[in-house]
């Protein structure tokens, strides 16, 4: 046994991806650092704040630079007056004409919104989706610490549940092993033996399950983490929860409409929504821009008429350069309908917007109302479940002595035996919903912050057994 255990803890400690993360805080940090969910809530949030600097430059002047140049070429028929050089009389002619022409331009052209109601109020919709954003990713961070302490609770949970399956296994073979032995002298009946055997068989299916379920809550919380944890850290035997200092569940709900930051986002999307609308509308307004440029252009090429057997070549060539300067009224007379539908639309999504803040907010009152009893309630249960646990070990202690004195069957002590296993799993159950039920009430209110981790962390003193540890490692 000593060998085997040397062997497991050579191969737990020489595992490269494993962190060393003892406590709940050290195992927030690394999922701060590597959870893709809020990783993503980042990007998110700097991509919603790009439209708000988009819809800014759309209000600035814009300076553009060009440069062409074409070659164009064309022939007909024409009539031309050439000088006769024999009378030096212009005489009329009729013929065709060949025509060739390059053009060059490089020219630099500004406009500047002198105004645009429609540029205005896409900026207040941007700007209010860039604050919204800011109030999203807070709601991600919140998240992201409630589903590590739920993934690292559960872990914790999953390790008592397997403790106490491994304890109630080796108790079940014990009494097996007991009913058989009477059974051999005449002591007990077949019947206790096959009882103590499934109890047995059962307990050992128990135990593989329990097994599964600390590898799957292990890897859950890798999957936030993005790596491996181990070492643990759970609430001691003498845990006493207490209830946080407050008025009451209005108080909190107050809280919560005040602060909470999914809230407060979506109330700022409501906003957008309705700057949304004067967009729209601004599709009935005149938009009046400047604009101003300075072009540098020439042409040259040659034109070529011919008639008769006759044949003169002109040359073309022209130069112009300077600045230009305008000002451009634009009146929206008729698109069709297409403008008022742009408004009913933004209309109703509008409404929308405004209806599900609405959900939002009822939701949000019934989820604190709810965070707060069902923390209130869970102080009552801890209590509830470790009177359980101790009467059901003093049951199956008593019910152990006496089936050694003959007071008792060995049914009596398998069924006090199933009876305490499931008082360990609701305890540890209870005693760790606890804890979770804090962090929700405090992200329900929107006042979850870091130094609640650290005050559930300081909670946290007792390792994770090490040999559970090891046997799920390897």
């Amino acid at each position: 046994m000593i060998r085997r255990r040397l062997v497991l803890a050579l191969a737990f400690a020489l595992l490269p991806a494993t962190a060393a993360a003892e406590d709940l805080l050290q195992t927030y940090e690394l999922a701060r650092a590597g959870d893709p969910q809020f990783a993503a809530a980042e990007s998110g949030r700097l991509f919603t704040r790009e439209g708000a600097v988009q819809a800014r430059a759309a209000m600035l002047p814009q300076i553009d630079g060009s440069a062409s140049i074409s070659r164009s070429r064309s022939k007909g028929p024409a009539t031309e007056n050439v000088r006769d050089p024999n009378t030096g009389e212009f005489v009329q002619f009729s013929g065709n004409s060949n025509t060739e022409v390059t053009s060059r331009r490089l020219g630099v052209d500004a406009t500047q919104m002198l105004f645009d109601m429609s540029r205005f109020t896409t900026l207040r919709s941007q700007n209010a989706l860039s604050r919204a954003s800011d109030f999203q990713l807070e709601a991600a961070g919140d998240n992201l610490i409630t589903r590590t302490s739920a993934a690292y609770f559960n872990v914790l949970i999953q390790l008592e549940t397997l403790a106490a399956a491994e304890a109630a296994e080796a108790a079940l073979q014990k009494q097996f092993d007991f009913a058989s032995k009477r059974l051999e002298v005449g002591l007990a009946p077949i019947t206790d033996v096959h009882e103590a055997r499934a109890q047995y068989d059962s307990a050992r299916a128990n135990t593989i399950l329990a097994r599964t379920r600390v590898a799957d809550a292990y890897q859950a919380l890798a999957e936030i983490t993005g790596r491996p944890v181990a070492n643990l850290q759970g609430l001691p035997a003498d845990f006493q929860p207490q209830l946080p200092v407050s008025e009451g569940a209005d108080a909190w709900v107050q809280t919560a409409f005040d602060n909470n930051p999914a809230l407060q986002a979506k109330q700022l999307q409501v906003q957008s929504r309705q700057a949304d609308v004067r967009t729209a509308q601004a599709g009935h307004l005149p938009t009046l821009y400047l604009s101003g440029g300075y072009a540098d252009g020439k042409q040259w090429g040659d034109t070529t008429f011919s008639a008769s057997g006759f044949s003169q070549t002109f040359p073309i060539e022209s130069e112009s350069r300077g600045p230009e300067v305008g000002i451009t009224l634009s009146v929206p007379i008729f698109s069709g309908g297409r403008t008022q539908s742009q408004v009913r639309q933004a209309i109703a999504q509008r409404d929308i917007a405004t209806d599900e803040l609405e959900q939002q907010r009822r939701a949000l009152e019934r989820n604190t109302r709810n965070a707060y009893q069902t923390l209130v309630a869970g102080i009552s249960e801890v209590e509830a479940r470790r009177l359980a646990l101790v009467s059901a070990q003093a049951a199956y202690d008593a019910s152990q002595v006496g089936l050694e004195v003959g007071t008792r069957t060995v049914l009596d002590v398998l069924n006090n035996q199933n009876n305490l296993f499931t008082a360990q799993q609701a305890y540890a159950l209870a005693r760790y919903n606890y804890l979770q039920s804090r962090l929700l009430l405090e992200q329900a209110a929107g006042t979850l912050a870091i130094e609640d981790v650290q005050d559930i962390n300081r909670l946290l003193t007792v390792n994770a057994d090490a040999q559970v540890q090891s046997d799920i490692q390897q």
